[in-house]
């Protein structure tokens, strides 16, 4: 089997010929038109939501829960270089090594040098989407290794030579069908009833002669414990284990905003992030990293690298009035929620962090480009009340969006003048009256010509594909002013009486 790059299009870029927006708002038609599509996420949401649901009615208290993981990812944040230091000084301790990276790149070339400084040839990794975020594997393959992607919807969409489309499930958008499709053309094995159980037996089959091969192991982290310099990792496969496990080299990369004060935090963390990721009680595997195997072990690695991630991170952190962004957990559960990523899917972001929560986060680690994701919402809300650690996400999307107003970048002449219009409106009730008029009248023009949803009605973008707004006989003005004058001949009468 030849391996490809799980992203070998790095998230964020787009072709020349359109811009990150003009992709988005193309894509986003797209996916929202493809009805295949939208049951197939239809279908996974709502077993989502079921499970959940009964997540939830587990936990005795669930807002309180949400408090407390909120609590804890706050002292954390607002104490990060404190944390991080402890944290950094019980793995050298033990004997592991911390790189500090302040971007990719940085963080890249370590994991290649290192590689390629212990002649590693092939490399596993399990689930992470900060190696996702810096574009780690087409750095590895470049560099001559085969690397293999061993979460079971990773290594999917690996195969399909595509980014993860959630941060969760990352194969979320794909049937069993299209599973065994794929399987039949990359691995030479035909599944004909498409059978779950079958299709994850040959991945398994394939993964297998990886690990065993494989010199070097890299993981994300859940949580970095700093009381005890460990790394938490959940996952509900094995490869996790295997991957820290069976290669002589394990390397963790995660983004510094992961740390946690105390072990004691993950009784409350772990049950909430199983509880809002998939709706199981705890997750099936929960391991603690903390460095290289002792000389009276049997397994581990025989060496401990812990790659901790900036690329952006400081600039978050140094802003006060955004800085609860870095408390995410990476739960998915806004995306779940989220009817905007219901309808349009993950790769339309494209990004490596889709959904509200990358809405938010992007444009702060990759810049204006990316602020047209701040207006990839309906301001609903349902984001922040799902939030397992209270991060108030659709005020966040509103900050953005005031931030680019600002700099001048969110709006275009065209918009602004038309803004400034409606506000002169507004300002003027007797020339707002006199718009609404002019508008009713010339509505009823164009629909009585036929031309609704032609490039002649001001309601294009509404009645092009939904049956044209009903228009009143008069305005609510006119409506309120009748009833107000009723009133007050009803109010006379009763007094000459």
């Amino acid at each position: 089997m030849s391996t490809m790059s799980n992203n070998p299009t790095p998230a964020g870029e787009t072709p020349s010929a359109l811009t990150a927006a003009q992709k988005f708002l193309r894509d986003a038609a797209t996916k929202s038109a493809d009805l295949v599509h939208r049951e197939i996420i239809r279908k996974n949401m709502d077993s989502y939501d079921a499970a959940h649901n009964r997540g939830r009615a587990r936990i005795k208290d669930w807002e309180a829960a949400r408090r407390k993981c909120q609590e804890i990812k706050r002292e954390a944040i607002n104490n990060l270089d404190k944390y991080l230091l402890q944290f950094e000084q019980k793995v050298l301790e033990r004997g592991g090594h911390v790189f500090w990276a302040a971007n990719g790149d940085e963080a890249c070339a370590y994991i290649k040098d290192l590689a390629i400084g212990r002649g590693v040839k092939t490399v596993v990794k399990s689930k992470s989407m900060v190696t996702e975020e810096m574009h780690l594997a087409p750095v590895l393959e470049a560099a001559g290794m085969r690397v293999w992607e061993t979460d079971l919807g990773e290594f999917i969409v690996q195969l399909r030579n595509e980014a993860p489309y959630h941060i969760v499930t990352p194969a979320m958008h794909l049937d069993r069908n299209q599973i065994r499709d794929l399987f039949r053309e990359k691995l030479g094995e035909d599944i004909p009833d498409a059978d779950p159980q079958k299709l994850v037996a040959l991945a398994r089959r394939k993964l297998r002669e990886a690990f065993f091969a494989a010199e070097m192991g890299i993981s994300g982290a859940n949580f970095l414990v700093a009381d005890a310099g460990v790394v938490a990792i959940t996952t509900n496969e094995g490869n996790g284990r295997l991957s820290t496990s069976l290669p002589r080299i394990h390397v963790a990369v995660t983004g510094i905003e992961k740390v946690i004060p105390r072990l004691e935090d993950l009784g409350t963390l772990w049950p909430v992030l199983a509880t809002s990721g998939t709706g199981q009680p705890i997750t099936t595997y929960s391991t603690l990293v903390g460095g290289p195997k002792r000389a009276d072990e049997a397994d581990g690695p025989e060496e401990f690298h812990v790659v901790l991630l900036d690329n952006g991170r400081s600039g978050l952190l140094a802003n006060a009035e955004e800085r609860e962004v870095l408390h995410c957990i990476r739960c998915g559960a806004c995306l779940n929620i989220c009817p905007v990523y219901r309808n349009i899917g993950g790769h339309t972001y494209n990004t490596t962090y889709p959904g509200p929560i990358g809405s938010v986060l992007t444009p702060h680690l990759r810049g204006s480009e990316f602020q047209h994701l701040s207006y990839a919402s309906s301001l609903c809300g349902a984001c922040t009340s799902v939030c397992p650690v209270n991060i108030n996400l659709h005020h966040h999307l509103l900050h953005n969006r005031r931030d680019f107003t600002k700099a001048g970048g969110a709006k275009t002449g065209g918009e602004r003048t038309q803004f400034k219009l409606w506000r002169t409106a507004m300002l003027h009730p007797r020339l707002y009256a006199l718009g609404g008029w002019m508008m009713r009248h010339s509505l009823r023009l164009v629909y009585g010509m036929g031309l609704a949803g032609t490039a002649l009605d001001p309601m294009r973008a509404w009645s092009r594909k939904r049956r044209p707004v009903t228009l009143p006989a008069q305005s609510f003005r006119a409506r309120w002013k009748k009833e107000l004058s009723k009133s007050d001949q009803g109010r006379s009468a009763g007094g000459s009486k």
